[in-house]
């Protein structure tokens, strides 16, 4: 895991015209099975004003274990969780909250259901719609969850989307490619850390992404390993997925 220093992330601030530049971070933390106290200095080190879990627990007390991540990262719950069969979304107190929803997603018998944790949510003048997605293993459901995310984005009715998700496959297959054709895959547009997410230990695959509407400037995409503050040991210890941070700036609007 390269681990030279990056170079400076914009931070995150409201500018004269309404317009935001948030920091949005995509995690999957596999249900706090491993290091949590390495996992919660990782998502402080990135300062986020959201951040898109997949794999939040989901089971007994969940909402308890939500909380305690949350409450360690100096951020609340925005929705999620089992209700949404793991996808699970946090905030800063930057955020306004206009509604929420967990949506769960047809089943295929045999696998495992999944399900979207979505938001519409403000900052200063800016209004965005937010996804939270842990998409199936099963490649032809992979692919059909892909266009299920697309219409849930559309069905938000916000002027920006940010859609963030564990893919379960990278590039150049149909589930990825269907969500890039549509929106942004915002390491492609600005590639700022690395690129590869899974597995942490030794990254040789991008299954986790970071998607934004056109109308969304990126600014900055990519693995933070070698953020100032952020140690390669916690991002190995954390989880066995490496997080995707994204400065991005989202128009004032309506």
């Amino acid at each position: 895991m390269d681990q030279q220093l990056l170079p400076s992330l914009p931070k995150s601030r409201t500018e004269p015209d309404g317009s935001a530049v948030i920091r949005v971070l995509s995690y999957n933390i596999r249900s706090l099975r491993d290091d949590e106290e390495a996992l919660a200095r990782v998502i402080r080190a990135c300062a986020p004003d959201l951040v898109f879990v997949q794999e939040a627990p989901r089971f007994f007390r969940w909402r308890k274990h939500a909380a305690r991540l949350a409450a360690k990262t100096d951020l609340v719950v925005l929705g999620g969780g089992a209700t949404a069969a793991g996808p699970l979304l946090l905030c800063s107190l930057r955020a306004f909250v206009e509604r929420t929803e967990d949506v769960l997603l047809p089943r295929t018998p045999g696998l495992h259901r999944r399900g979207f944790a979505t938001a519409v949510v403000r900052f200063g003048a800016a209004r965005v719609g937010v996804i939270s997605a842990h998409l199936s293993l099963d490649a032809a459901e992979r692919r059909a969850q892909a266009g299920l995310l697309l219409d849930r984005a559309a069905a938000l009715e916000a002027p920006q989307v940010i859609a963030a998700a564990d893919v379960n496959e990278g590039p150049g297959g149909p589930a990825f490619d269907r969500l890039s054709a549509a929106l942004q895959d915002c390491w492609t547009v600005s590639p700022w850390g690395g690129a590869d997410t899974f597995p942490a230990s030794a990254p040789d695959r991008r299954i986790d992404a970071v998607f934004a509407s056109p109308g969304v400037e990126v600014l900055a995409c990519g693995v933070p390993a070698g953020l100032p503050g952020l140690a390669g040991a916690d991002l190995r210890a954390a989880t066995d997925h490496l997080p995707v941070l994204a400065a991005l700036r989202l128009p004032a609007g309506p």
